[in-house]
């Protein structure tokens, strides 16, 4: 049984082709489409199989579309609780142009949950036993309480679990007030947290510090794109800057980076090299296609890198 379990409550199939150029009313030929399972948590269980990890990853699934989302779980090997739903599972869409090289995102809304859904969800978390990590990421969809995230930190606390989020808005606040041990928010997801509008890079460690002693969380890692990451505690504060890479898509690099985080974190790594191992897995990823995770390859490669250059 892993010590990582993943929740996600708004799943998704993934399919990712391109065309020659976008072109409006046009009948457009697509490539040859690629298949992938998503949402946060279920990236990030995938992501830390891909790294050689185990984890549990937990999420509602309905219809023929909940079906092949199982299918292809279970084809990369990723342990699974599903809780069948009413609601179909979505379907998301990526389409690369390749006259430009710019990928188009087509996020489909999430599908609706009832309240014995979304709690049998919780339940089966509260059955595991030995838990280190519980990962929840990802939006919420209808018929799901903004507070759940909430609910969950109180399901971590009891089980002596480390409750890592990585969501946004409400929900997010909502995690804050009960308290989590990791939060990962990029710079838009911390501003909103704290009511501003915009956060220059001399504000970040400050204003993430102020969440922490609030009792909001223990640790803050702040995403910022293509700059890396910085890491906040009360008493530390890092940065991880990745190289130099050429980016074919940035669909998964977040959870990548979350899933390196953790899985670091749970083989007893410290915080500098589990932030350093988080962002070259979040790199990692941008280095694949479509919505493509990161390899263990180009990750042990960039955590060198990373490493070195520190």
């Amino acid at each position: 049984m892993s010590s990582i379990i993943t929740l996600t409550f708004s799943p998704s199939v993934d399919k990712s082709s391109s065309v020659p150029e976008l072109i409006p009313e046009k009948k457009l030929k697509c490539g040859p489409p690629k298949f992938d399972p998503g949402g946060g948590g279920i990236n990030v269980a995938r992501a830390i199989t891909l790294l050689g990890g185990s984890a549990i990853a937990v999420y509602p699934a309905g219809s023929y579309t909940g079906d092949a989302l199982n299918d292809l779980l279970a084809t990369e090997n990723v342990p699974a609780i599903v809780i069948r739903s009413k609601s179909e599972t979505r379907e998301n869409i990526v389409i690369l142009e390749e006259k430009s090289n710019k990928q188009f995102r087509f996020g489909m809304p999430g599908s609706e949950l009832t309240e014995t859904e979304w709690r049998n969800c919780l339940r089966e978390i509260e059955k595991v036993e030995d838990l280190e990590f519980i990962v929840a990421s990802g939006s919420l969809p209808p018929g799901v309480p903004e507070d759940v995230y909430g609910q969950l930190a109180i399901i971590a606390r009891k089980k002596k679990a480390k409750f890592v989020v990585d969501t946004s808005g409400e929900a997010l606040k909502y995690a804050v007030k009960e308290g989590v041990y990791l939060l990962k928010p990029n710079l838009g997801e911390l501003s909103t947290l704290v009511g501003k509008k915009h956060l220059e890079d001399d504000e970040i460690a400050s204003v993430a510090r102020e969440v922490i002693e609030k009792g909001g969380c223990e640790v803050i890692v702040v995403s910022m794109a293509g700059r890396g990451a910085m890491l906040v505690t009360r008493d530390e504060e890092i940065t991880a800057i990745p190289p130099r890479v050429e980016v074919k898509s940035t669909v998964g690099a977040g959870d990548s980076m979350v899933a390196g985080i953790v899985l670091a974190l749970s083989q007893g790594k410290s915080l500098k090299e589990a932030l350093h191992y988080g962002v070259a897995s979040g790199t990692a990823a941008t280095l694949h296609p479509g919505t493509e995770l990161c390899s263990k390859e180009d990750t042990e490669r960039l955590f060198t890198m990373i490493n070195s250059s520190s």
